[in-house]
């Protein structure tokens, strides 16, 4: 029998899982502004919550 430690092999989470469990048990949100599932003002709102909270983000050239 092989011995594996913790966390390694096994079945991986999915991470909106991941996501929903960590609001429910410890009240953290993990959102991005481009979840499609968000409509263009809770987007906006979440990127202005995000450069208050941590600053802007630095620009990303344009992709050709």
């Amino acid at each position: 029998m092989k011995w594996l430690q913790k966390g390694y092999g096994g079945e991986r989470s999915d991470p909106e899982q991941v996501k929903s469990e960590g609001w429910r048990k410890q009240g953290l949100l993990v959102v991005s502004p481009a979840d499609p599932r968000l409509t263009w003002p809770e987007q906006e709102l979440v990127r202005q919550l995000d450069d208050k909270l941590y600053g802007k983000r630095p620009q990303q050239p344009a992709r050709p």
